[in-house]
């Protein structure tokens, strides 16, 4: 958990749209393509919502620098 503690959690450069999932799988220390894989069965699974989610979290996170 120390790990997770010292790193911000920022969009990622290795982005397909906003660099949301990217940045959350830097963050973690996980593969992006398991996040974005997880997203979307996630989202599926909600009837969507996780693109609302996915929308606050792109405004919400800085950007990478």
């Amino acid at each position: 958990m120390d790990h997770m503690a010292s790193k911000k959690l920022v969009r990622s450069k290795d982005r397909i749209i906003g660099g949301v999932c990217g940045g959350i799988a830097e963050w973690i220390g996980w593969d992006p393509t398991w996040v974005r894989l997880l997203y979307i069965i996630l989202s599926v699974a909600t009837a969507f919502s996780g693109l609302l989610v996915y929308i606050i979290l792109w405004i919400v996170m800085p950007d990478s620098y």
